[in-house]
């Protein structure tokens, strides 16, 4: 059962052609390649740091990082406020349907 099947080469049946002969082709050679020239000079000028601009670099990034952390946790803020105030208003709506079930 585990031994494994090796099956059988099946006889052909029919005409069998022999299989096309492949004849080789010459390779005649183009023209050749042009040398690769010099890659042109950059047209723009290279930046370069100067500690005055690291230090403006380095504060933009932190006034940066500051507004976007302020917007985000504002947002937060947001959305603990309106959940508070939805649950107080739960709370209101349920008390209010208890005591009006109570009075019937």
């Amino acid at each position: 059962m585990f031994q494994p099947k090796i099956p059988t080469m099946p006889q052909p049946s029919g005409l069998v052609t022999p299989p096309a002969v492949v004849q080789p082709t010459t390779i005649t050679p183009g023209t050749p390649a042009p040398a690769p020239t010099a890659a042109p000079e950059p047209s723009r000028p290279v930046v370069q740091l100067t500690p005055g601009t690291a230090v403006a670099l380095v504060g933009a990034g932190t006034a940066v990082v500051l507004v976007v952390g302020t917007v985000l946790v504002s947002l937060l803020l947001a959305v603990a406020v309106t959940s508070a105030s939805v649950a107080v208003c739960a709370v209101v709506v349920r008390s209010l349907i208890a005591s009006n079930a109570k009075r019937r």
